[in-house]
């Protein structure tokens, strides 16, 4: 839709950027007048041809007269002469923008012309796109099209003016990021003028070469790809090198130092270490893509997916093995990145929030193989081998990865600051800081509420410490008893209610000795871990939307393959088993330290309401919002209580889905620690029971995944916002889900 924003908008120069916005400003109704000067009269008569502008000048004094948008898209070098020619013809109101690659010149350029005291309308930029062809006929409408476009204020810029240059080029369909010039220079000179150098290098390198013709007729793709930015202008190419000629000589550093560590690692023939190197980068490079989809700060455009689930008969049949235990790989990271020796893990969980994990220790310089097809191999650093970190570690949307941690960190000797998404980042972490801080840590989280980032000092003597859990956390028991692995004497933790036990049992088999008496864990601070082998059990908190499903529906069987049944997770068993659901544990066996089984479960009866025994609660905390479907399906009352910790999960559990079960027709009533859900189920009814609506799942991958299940017995269609983050726990689900019988149809 076409909106007036200028008057008369002034390019001074016009190849490939000056042309290419020009055409969106045409397209789109921005200015009432657009001109360009430039040295030559074909590319003002060509410009006009095609309907650019309205009139083209040498001079760029009679370019600029009257106009409210001036945009120097010009060489950096020539910025300072024509500011001076242009100054005396320019208003107050005038907006004066560039398109360069580099800013610092500009800003000096301009302080040449204007002194300390730069007119309030010059707002410096930079739009990251180009093309191999130059020239106004190279322009393209779409050039800017999702592509950044850095603004760099100056103390001296209004507001108004950078607030109008955000709208013209979120207009051309750019997503606009504000920066301080000298960091816009640096950042530019390490991941574009850097990689440019390094092609005009290589091209230049191999034209020497005797056997040149034959390097360039074999060369493969990579090379292509890589080497294409060396057909670039070398003009602009060599003013760029100059007018950032400090921070690319620092990139060039660099990148020298990591060559040669790369060149010793080859000619040493030191695979692990060499692997370790090519796996952090490789892995680096896409979590570093999926932390920037995290921060909308950065990114104006967040994807949001959702499901859509039609009614309809629904069989529900099959044998599947659903992803490794979450919990478990996280720590198999963790541990075999501190043992000595080697670690091997199979049935790894190669989802985000155990991905977080991994990466955060390749950032530490842990040597990591993997993952790959549930393959990971950890080349242990030992107690104390583990590094500072260059920047914050990024937990993405893992509480688990976080309050643990913020165990070990706080042991080390190197400060250290963990961060995560927006869901993250309103999570409370004061339970695991208050414990630690007893230890002796000194462990800062942010805000009245104690929500990340947070930040820990390093080089802290902790102090065992004999911790009553206020309130039953098999997160906050683990960060407290691996401080303790550092800590000096006994740590021990009590806690209300058994929790998932994972800790104790994988410590044990890395061979570190951990006392467990009734509710009471403790262990001695001191030892070492020894790497060893690890066998990922399924997850029976993703094999309980499978069990929930059968458990509702007619005629269902499904059999879930390696279920870890770690009696500290089994509460989903027996809360169904109670409620009349038909469930057989088969092939019970032992794996890695912790027991598993094949589960099945067949839809054979209607499901009863129960009061939910509460000291079921903590072994089935994660997977009640599965059993609130359950509950929805029933014949009569279900009430929990004791359950007070679901508030505070990637969502209020309770809240939100009591909001979806009513936004579907289920009576049901939030309590403080709980809920009282009015099942709909009859005696040998088989029928819909949820009327079918939109459900917000507050990007709660639990909540996503257990009204999916609720498709199964709907009368109308479901759609659920914000799935995106099944992917943390379940990147099969839908998968495996449709597989089953359930249509679940993805959209963003």
């Amino acid at each position: 839709m076409s909106q007036l924003q200028f008057e008369k908008v002034a390019f001074i120069g016009f190849g490939l950027i000056g042309s290419s916005l020009a055409r969106v400003i045409q397209a789109k109704g921005l200015a009432k007048e657009v001109v360009a000067s430039t040295r030559s009269e074909k590319t003002l008569t060509d410009a006009k041809a095609l309907g650019l502008i309205q009139a083209g000048y040498r001079d760029p004094i009679d370019a600029v007269q009257g106009a409210d948008l001036v945009v120097l898209a010009l060489p950096v070098r020539a910025t300072q002469q024509v500011l001076a020619s242009i100054q005396p013809y320019l208003a107050a109101h005038t907006i004066i923008t560039d398109v360069g690659s580099t800013k610092g010149n500009v800003v000096d350029a301009a302080k040449a012309v204007y002194g300390e005291a730069l007119p309030s309308g010059f707002v410096p930029g930079h739009p990251i796109a180009g093309a191999e062809h130059t020239g106004v006929h190279a322009g393209k409408l779409d050039l800017f099209a999702n592509h950044k476009v850095i603004l760099t204020p100056l103390p001296t810029s209004a507001d108004w003016a950078v607030d109008k240059l955000i709208q013209l080029w979120q207009a051309a369909q750019a997503e606009v990021i504000c920066m301080d010039v000298a960091k816009h220079d640096e950042v530019l000179a390490h991941t574009s003028h850097l990689p440019h150098l390094m092609a005009f290098n290589l091209v230049e390198q191999l034209a020497n070469r005797e056997d040149n013709l034959d390097i360039f007729r074999y060369a493969a793709g990579g090379f292509r790809d890589f080497s294409r930015i060396a057909a670039s202008d070398p003009q602009m190419w060599h003013d760029i090198f100059f007018a950032n000629k400090t921070a690319i000589l620092n990139a060039v550093d660099g990148f020298e130092q990591q060559l040669a560590v790369i060149r010793k690692l080859i000619e040493d023939e030191d695979s692990q270490e060499l692997m370790g190197l090519l796996g952090h980068a490789q892995a680096a490079r896409q979590h570093f893509n999926h932390m920037l989809a995290q921060k909308p700060l950065l990114e104006n455009t967040h994807v949001t997916q959702q499901f859509t689930i039609q009614p309809g008969t629904k069989k529900f049949q099959g044998k599947f093995t659903v992803p490794g235990d979450k919990s478990v790989s996280h720590r198999s990271i963790m541990f075999g990145a501190i043992a000595e020796g080697t670690t091997h893990v199979t049935g790894f969980l190669e989802g985000e929030d155990a991905l977080a994990t991994l990466q955060a220790f390749r950032d530490m310089g842990v040597s990591i193989e993997g993952p790959k097809n549930g393959e990971v191999t950890i080349h242990g650093v030992g107690m104390h081998g583990l590094k500072a970190p260059k920047s914050a570690l990024y937990m993405g949307n893992s509480g688990t990865s976080m309050r643990l941690l913020s165990g070990m960190l706080s042991a080390q000797a190197f400060d250290s600051v963990m961060t995560g998404d927006a869901s993250l980042s309103k999570r409370p972490m004061e339970r695991i800081a208050k414990p630690l801080r007893l230890m002796g840590a000194q462990i800062q989280s942010t805000g009245e509420r104690g929500t990340p980032p947070i930040s820990i000092s390093g080089a802290q003597a902790l102090t065992g410490v004999q911790y009553d859990l206020p309130m039953a956390s098999a997160q906050v028991k683990s960060g407290i008893l691996l401080a303790g692995l550092w800590a000096e004497g006994e740590t021990s933790v009590t806690e209300p209610e058994p929790t998932r036990d994972h800790t104790e049992r994988m410590l044990r088999a890395f061979g570190y000795e951990v006392k467990t008496e009734g509710n009471r864990i403790s262990l001695q601070g001191g030892g070492k871990l020894v790497g060893t082998d690890i066998q990922v059990p399924s997850d029976i908190s993703s094999a309980a939307f499978f069990m929930v499903g059968a458990a509702i529906t007619q005629d269902a069987d499904v059999t879930l393959e390696a279920v870890g049944i770690n009696p500290t997770r089994t509460g989903i068993i027996e809360i169904l088993k109670q409620m009349g659901a038909d469930i057989t544990v088969q092939n019970e066996r032992i794996a890695g330290g912790e027991p598993i089984a094949d589960i099945r479960i067949q839809g054979t009866g209607t499901l009863k309401g129960i009061h939910i025994p509460e000291d079921q609660v903590p072994l089935a905390i994660d997977e009640f919002p599965a059993l609130f479907i359950a509950a929805a399906c029933a014949e009569g009352q279900t009430v929990l209580t004791g359950a007070a910790e679901l508030r505070v999960k990637e969502s209020d559990r309770i809240q939100v889905m009591a909001d979806g079960l009513q936004n579907m027709g289920i009576d049901c009533t939030p309590t403080e620690d709980g809920i009282i859900i009015e099942g709909k189920g009859k005696t040998g009814e088989w029928g819909a029971i949820f009327n079918g609506g939109e459900i917000e799942s507050h990007h709660d991958h639990r909540i996503a995944m257990s009204f999916a299940m609720a498709g199964l017995r709907t009368s109308g269609e479901i759609k659920i916002v914000g799935t995106e983050t099944v992917a943390t726990s379940f990147p099969t689900f839908t998968q495996l889900a449709n597989t089953a019988g359930l249509a679940i149809q993805v959209t963003e």
